[in-house]
Formats: structure tokens, sequence, C-alpha cells
């Protein structure tokens, strides 16, 4: 059966082209030889699951490995403790696949509990239970709990917790387990658990014996290549490996569910269309930015649960919409709690202690919808730019000088002589909303994050194969002009391009408005004036 890329649930490294994560599992595994009980908190679809199944094969051979699902689990499971013991032991007999590894009185014993033969059996029987199995295994025990989320907001659970805490603390007297790693979104040191209201809710730290889990669950550019080589290998493509792995990095930083969605709309969409035709032509720059097109297009589970978290938590909102659409910089702090929401969802990562969008098709989505909000698609300028938007395509490219010219005469037929009402704010908005409807549907749009300030702004735009690089900026006197000038040169160079455009809102009386074309060495720059 020959491989795909996998988007959904666990992969398998016999049925799908998988990244090599050998090296992370090694890391892992030094954590476990260690002792260290930990959680792996990452975002939703970021490969978790994968991951801890790899770890259960790869901790086998020295580690009889404990390997549950608590989203196997249901609600009433986690109502009292004796239906916690009762479904933890049924849990761990049908998890354990050869029952001769287990010392038959425990065997025995999980039956009894699982089955409720017991009585109202609690928790400390089972721990004294699986105390015994520790002290009796030729193997130290590791136990893996995925999906813990499920547990989060119930008592037991957090009692489960304490136990595990106490037998840690003891572990020189009563035997426990080597290491213990839970899986979630949240993290568990810093759980909330419901109490008699709905609405009440409390902060705890039931195991605050963990250790912190830092290692870097992304995916490099050269793990993507890794990946890419081994479909190379089957179907000998001719793509530029290297290159196309570093681009699918630049729009995903890594992120595997993106990663993997990219490589999956080239192998088996993109790769049938009339403007590829065959796999060869895919596996390109143009192909990368036409699978891009798609995951913007289709309903995918990350987008809807940023939408949701951004109408759950309006603080978040404010923040990514102050940083974004006004060019705010935010510094990190981890109390601030729309920083901890925004990096618990995986929509955020931290550089040199500032807060940055986790990747750039999350930063697009969400330009898309603060731009698309009913209160700016009723912007003259979004409506100005919806009704033009068909002359600015021409021989199949987009014609951008053409678009900054329609701009400059947009922003002086609706701002005329009154510059007073602008502030440095509304440049990259006004422009933004004037641009999104001609480009929407077929082409993506992106900010440089380097250069996303409150005085320059880098806006690069894929459309039908072409790329275009436009600096938007506000006036500061001709030294800085020359220096953004320089600057835009270099990115030009940095994205084999020969023509920049750059947008300038000057409110000097004497200013020239317009829009012309200068020579800067061997690159052209068309410079609009408002």
């Amino acid at each position: 059966m020959a491989k795909t890329f996998n988007v959904t649930a666990n992969c398998d490294p016999k049925r799908h082209y998988m990244v090599d994560i050998s090296e992370r599992l090694m890391k892992m595994k030094e954590m476990v030889d260690c002792g260290d009980y930990f959680t792996v908190n990452r975002a939703r679809q970021y490969g978790k699951t994968t991951t801890l199944i790899a770890l259960a094969s790869y901790l086998r051979e020295g580690y009889h490995v404990i390997s549950l699902d608590f989203q196997l689990m249901s609600e009433a499971d986690f109502d009292t403790e004796f239906s916690f013991v009762c479904a933890f032991a049924r849990e761990i007999l049908l998890a354990e696949e050869e029952k001769d590894d287990i010392p038959g009185n425990i065997v025995i014993q999980l039956r009894q509990y699982a089955d409720g033969a017991n009585g109202n059996v609690g928790l400390a029987p089972l721990f004294a239970l699986l105390s015994d199995w520790c002290g009796q295994s030729a193997k130290p025990l590791v136990l893996l709990i995925d999906e813990v989320d499920q547990a989060a907001n119930y008592q037991v659970f957090l009692d489960f917790l304490s136990m595990l805490r106490g037998y840690y603390i003891r572990r020189a007297r009563k035997p426990t387990f080597q290491s213990v790693i839970l899986a979630g979104v949240q993290d568990i040191r810093n759980i909330k658990k419901k109490l008699r209201s709905e609405s009440e809710h409390q902060s705890n730290s039931p195991w605050n014996i963990a250790v912190v889990f830092s290692l870097d669950m992304s995916f490099s550019a050269r793990e993507i290549s890794g990946m890419l080589q081994e479909y190379e290998d089957d179907y000998a493509t001719g793509m530029d490996v290297d290159s196309i792995a570093q681009l699918i990095y630049e729009y995903t930083s890594g992120y595997p569910v993106l990663v993997s969605s990219i490589c999956k709309y080239i192998d088996e969409d993109i790769s049938k269309t009339d403007s590829f035709s065959n796999k060869k032509a895919a596996w390109s720059a143009e192909g990368v930015v036409a699978a891009v097109s798609r995951i913007y297009d289709e309903s995918n589970m990350l987008f809807e649960s940023l939408q949701d978290k951004l109408d759950t938590y309006p603080y978040l909102k404010e923040m990514l919409y102050s940083m974004l659409m006004d060019g705010k910089p935010v510094i990190y702090n981890r109390y601030d709690p729309a920083i901890q929401t925004a990096l618990m969802y995986g929509f955020i990562r931290i550089e040199n202690k500032a807060v940055v969008v986790a990747n750039r098709i999350f930063e697009t989505q969400l330009y898309d919808t603060f731009l698309a909000s009913p209160e700016m698609r009723k912007s003259e300028f979004f409506l100005c730019g919806d009704r033009e938007k068909y002359q600015f395509v021409r021989n199949g490219k987009l014609d951008m000088k053409l678009i900054l010219e329609r701009f400059v005469v947009a922003f002086h037929d609706l701002y005329g002589d009154q510059p007073q009402k602008f502030i440095e704010d509304d440049g990259r908005r006004y422009f933004l909303l004037y641009l999104r409807p001609i480009i929407n549907g077929t082409g993506n749009y992106y900010i440089e994050s380097r250069t996303r300030n409150q005085e320059r702004t880098d806006v690069i735009v894929d459309y039908l194969g072409g790329q275009y690089i436009c600096e938007l900026k506000i006036w500061r006197g001709n030294s800085y002009h020359e220096r953004g000038e320089q600057q835009l040169m270099d990115y030009l160079d940095h994205y084999h391009l020969k023509k920049g455009y750059m947008l300038s809102f000057n409110f000097n009386k004497k200013k020239q408005i317009g829009v012309r074309e200068i020579m800067l060495g061997d690159k052209v720059l068309v410079e609009a004036v408002v």
C-alpha cells in the first residue's frame, strides 16, 4: 500500500510519510531514565498522540509501558473514586495486550477492580496495587496518559494526581512508577477544577513534582526535508527537496498538521489540477502557494478553534488585534492571561522576549478575520477595492503598480486635504482593507514579522505564482526614507526579486503625491506617495 501524508489522528510510519522524531524520542527517554514526571502540553494537532505512541514503542526494551487514553473514558467514569478505579483498571487491562508481562496476582486484582467485584474500592487500594506491581515487575513501569484534558475538571482526577505525587515523594520506601507522562493541551501543573458551582473555579498545583518539558515539537526545515526525501525516493518528481522544505517551514514554522496539510494537498490535489497536471510541476514554490490557498479556503479544526477562542477570550482578541493591525509590540509576560491563553492553544510563540504569531498561516488567517469583520467590510477602502478588483490582473500577473495608483486615488478621494483625521495605525489597515478583496480566493498575503511595527511594514503578496513585496511606511524625512529603500532592496535580494513597491504616507504640505518608478542599482522601485 502506497504511503500518504496524514492530517488526522496519529501517524503510522508504515502507512504515512513522517518526520523522523527519533532524536526527540531519545531526549524524552533520557528524562524517563532520570525518573522525571512531566507533561507534554501542546496545542491541538501538534503530534502529541503520535509522539506518545512512538515513545511507548521506543521505551519497551527497557521499560514496561502502560499507555492509556482518557478520551476512551466517559464522564461517568470520573463521578466517584469507585467509578474511576473501575474504569482505570479496565483501561489498563484493555491496553495490556500481553497479560503474561503482568504478575498473575496483579491481573486478578485488576479484573476484580474493573468488574467492581471488590465493593466500593477507592484510590488508596488502587495505588497500593500499582505499587505492588512496580515492586514485582521485571522492568521499571512507565505510565503514559494521553488526553488528560478529559479529566481536568474532575475532583477525582486531582486526587489521582495527588496520590501520584505522594508515591513519588516516598518512592524510596514505596515502589512506584519510574516515570509518569501526561499529555494534553492544558498544563496540568496549573489545572483548574470544578467546585460546587459551574461558575466557581480554583487554581491548583496538584502535580508540582512535574519537571518542565521544553522539547520543541515543531518540525525543523531539516526534518521536513527528510520526510520529503522519502517521498521523492518513491516518486522521483525532481523537486528541490531542501528549498521546498524551507518554503513549507517559512509558511508553517513547523506546526506539524500544517506541514502535513501542505504536503497532502500538493500530492493528492494540486498535482491533479489543470494548472500543474503532474507531481513534478506541483512540487514547486507555486504548488506550495496553491496548497496554502487550499488551507485557507477549506474548513479546518485549527481555524475553527482560533475563531472560537477569539470569541471566548476578548482579551486574547484585543492583544492579537493590537499587535497585528496597529503594529504595537507585545513584550512577553508569563502572567498575562492573554499570552498564557495564546501560548496554550499554539497561536503565538516567543522570540527575543517578544510575542509573535505562531506562523505565517495563522497570521494571515487572523488578518482575514479582523479585516472581514462586519465593521471592516463597510469600510470605504474595502468597498473600493472590491469594486475595482477585476482590473488588476493582466496576462496572469498581479499589477501591483496599478493597485498602488488606484489606492492613491481612493485615499485622496476619501481624505482629501484632511490629514488630521489620519493616524499612523490607519495606513496599514486601509491598504490591507483595499488589498484583501483584490487577492481574496486567488492569492495569499502576509506581513514580514521582522519589519512589522508602527513605522514600517512589509506586505508580501503571493499571487498566481508571482511574489510582490510592498513596504508601507510613515514619512520621517529623507534619511529615514533612504534607509527604508535600502532595507527594501535587501529584502528583494532575499526573495530573489528585481522589483519592489513602497507606499509612503506623507503629510508634508510640499509633498508630491502619485506613483513613480526609480532605479536603485539593478532593482526597480515603484514608489507611491499619499
